[in-house]
């Protein structure tokens, strides 16, 4: 337990200035050269005797000390960072900018690194720079079970490149599946369209919550992987192919229905109005008989489709 703990707890490196280290490196290879050539120099002048012997000795011992105080040099951009094993174990992570040089013997962790290019001549180097995963369009079924096709875009970033390389394989696979899983999960939950006039939140009317539901679930399952989820959009809602069609149709269906109780509402409250007026400037006295025939008349012109074609009575409609 307290070994794992140590292992999630970040440990950054005060690395030593590189541009010191390349001089000493440098000097120090030029010399184990030097020292070298001249042990050779003697032998073949058969005047060395022991003296070459300890030249070439001491020149190649300089010269492989050089080659791998030059082999710690490293290069860190901006919002990048090295994540470095010791024989095995955890050494530090440098997260700086700059030219350092660190342990000639560490190696660069980068799961990801070795899984896409086997670790041949690539960076290891754990990039902090904000990133975006586009989660494809998948199909799965709402709350009332209809399938429905879904798609988001997270924006997200590594905040901590230990628990990115350490904790889990492949941080970025680990991140994709479980966008996956949060998406389905989530969208099981709602229905595609709520009630009209409902407090329910549905996946169309209320896709900014329900993505910001996802970004918080989201954050809870990556926390161990050292990933900061900024957002989670929906970018593509639709129902399945298979349905699409018999939904349109219903919503057609609704939209009509919900155009003529609004056309009906306004006509009963144009021919109340109409007889109010009648009645208070006195214009005509109608009966009952007359009333119901003139809002029958009011409501065909204005509830109708078409236009009315109007029809000129000049008897008494006794």
């Amino acid at each position: 337990m307290n070994s794992e703990s140590k292992i999630q707890e970040e440990k950054v490196l005060q690395a030593k200035s590189g541009f010191v280290m390349l001089i000493c490196g440098m000097l120090l290879t030029l010399v184990g050269i030097a020292g070298f050539g001249y042990g050779i120099y003697l032998i073949d002048q058969s005047a060395g005797g022991a003296a070459a012997g300890i030249s070439v000795v001491l020149g190649t011992i300089l010269f492989v000390a050089g080659v791998l105080v030059l082999c710690g040099l490293k290069v860190i951009n901006p919002k990048e960072a090295l994540v470095l094993a010791l024989f095995g174990n955890y050494y530090g992570t440098l997260r700086k900018e700059g030219f350092f040089w660190v342990n000639p013997f560490v190696t660069a962790i980068n799961p990801t690194v070795r899984i896409a290019a086997n670790g041949k001549g690539v960076s290891r180097k754990v990039s902090l720079k904000t990133m975006t995963l586009n989660n494809e369009k998948q199909k799965v079924n709402d709350e009332l079970g209809n399938p429905v096709e879904i798609g988001a875009v997270v924006i997200w970033k590594v905040e901590n490149p230990t628990k990115a390389v350490i904790n889990v394989e492949n941080y970025k696979s680990y991140l994709s599946i479980q966008c996956d899983s949060i998406i389905r999960n989530t969208a099981r939950k709602y229905p595609y369209d709520g009630a009209e006039g409902g407090d329910e939140k549905s996946l169309r009317s209320s896709s900014q919550e329900i993505a910001n539901i996802m970004c918080e679930e989201l954050q809870e399952k990556v926390e161990n992987a050292g990933i900061k989820i900024q957002e989670v959009r929906i970018t593509h809602l639709a129902y399945a192919p298979e349905i699409a069609s018999a939904m349109l149709q219903r919503q057609q269906a609704a939209a009509v229905i919900d155009a003529r109780q609004k056309i009906v509402e306004g006509a009963v409250g144009m021919v109340e109005m109409a007889l109010e007026k009648l009645n208070e400037n006195e214009i005509v006295e109608l009966d009952e008989e007359r009333k119901a025939a003139m809002v029958s008349n009011l409501l065909v012109v204005l509830c109708g489709n078409k236009d009315a074609q109007p029809i000129v009575n000049s008897g008494s409609i006794y």
